[in-house]
């Protein structure tokens, strides 16, 4: 009886001592960050998120996408996670703030994609006119690191894409956004070249595209599309990459844009309707044994949108004062104007 209190007082020391150490002590220290702004209280990061936001990352938690996508970019020392292009520094923990709960995750069976918002191409003004292409000149890209890029495979085409180089995320944050790309300023119709059609040949990745030359356009391949790396490529015929009507697309059917993709399929999420006067804005860009009979079309319900919606307001790319960026110089906070004439940043090389 008399080695009976100091044991229980052992264990109650333990367990003590690491509640102090795991929850107390990282509370006392970040438990109550607030947003990082400027001498002018103007640039404030991060921003609290819109209702579209809160309702995705429910719908995002609901399906499990925590248990293949995490949302953290490590630093150097603990991983190539910079390296892969998935971030320009590490994340921090103010990048959280303003989200319940924290999505980190453990395991990767996808990209991270903690900054999957940064690297959808630029919001455009207006939709292109009739016939005309997507713009042939690539816009910078913002601090946001592009995707992970690599080398095209055996049906990849050398030549650039038609598709805008991944950008800064859309400027309205939490909004998705349906409308296809319009022409680059400067660009006329009448050098547009006609849209491509659909095919399930691969172009290059995001970051071979951002080094394409201005008004090159991507021959299709006549061979057929095999298996390639396990992360989706731009292809001809599809939305642009990361997109809002890309995410779709990727939604309702991961294998059309990757073939070796065991994402599962989220087809409840859409609905299927009959045209009535005309197709609808919203409308799904399918192609193939995917798309949806003669007179029908299939558009997104409002979760859908709102997961779309989450994905594409995800961006850590922004500067903090407290972290280094990638090659210890500050990130950068805005993108150089393409008609500047300074190149976009080269893609960072793939693991």
């Amino acid at each position: 009886m008399k080695g009976l209190a100091p044991l229980f007082l052992g264990i109650f020391g333990t367990f003590a001592f690491s509640w102090v150490g795991l929850t107390v002590l990282p509370n006392w220290q970040i438990g109550h960050l607030n947003p990082q702004s400027d001498e002018e209280g103007t640039d404030i990061y991060p921003q609290p998120q819109s209702g579209m936001f809160e309702r995705g990352a429910r719908v995002y938690a609901a399906n499990g996408c925590a248990y293949c996508h995490s949302q953290q970019v490590r630093p150097e020392y603990a991983g190539a996670d910079i390296e892969r292009g998935w971030g320009n520094r590490r994340s921090a923990p103010r990048d959280y703030i303003f989200e319940r709960p924290v999505f980190l995750a453990k395991m990767r069976m996808g990209q991270d994609i903690a900054n999957i918002g940064a690297r959808a191409p630029a919001e455009q003004q207006s939709p292109p006119p009739a016939g005309a292409a997507s713009p042939a000149a690539s816009p910078a890209q913002q601090g946001g690191s592009p995707p992970p890029g690599a080398s095209p495979g055996p049906a990849a085409s050398p030549s650039s894409a038609t598709s805008p180089a991944p950008a800064a995320s859309p400027a309205t944050q939490g909004a998705a956004v349906s409308s296809p790309p319009s022409q680059a300023s400067g660009s006329s119709p009448a050098k547009a070249a006609s849209p491509a059609p659909p095919t399930g040949v691969a172009s290059p990745s995001p970051g071979a595209m951002a080094n394409a030359s201005p008004g090159a356009t991507t021959a299709p391949s006549p061979r057929p599309q095999v298996a390639g790396p396990p992360w989706p490529e731009q292809t001809l015929g599809e939305p642009p990459m990361y997109s809002a009507a890309w995410h779709h697309v990727h939604l309702y059917s991961p294998r059309s844009i990757n073939l070796d993709s065991n994402m599962p399929s989220y087809r409840f999420l859409y609905e299927k309707r009959r045209i009535r006067d005309q197709r609808s804005a919203d409308a799904l860009q399918l192609t193939g044994s995917d798309a949806p009979p003669e007179g029908w079309e299939l558009i997104p319900t409002y979760d859908a949108k709102c997961l779309v919606a989450y994905l594409m307001a995800l961006n850590q790319s922004h500067p903090l004062n407290d972290v280094r960026s990638a090659g210890g110089a500050p990130a950068a906070s805005a993108a150089p104007s393409p008609a500047a004439g300074s190149p976009p940043p080269s893609p960072a090389p793939a693991k």
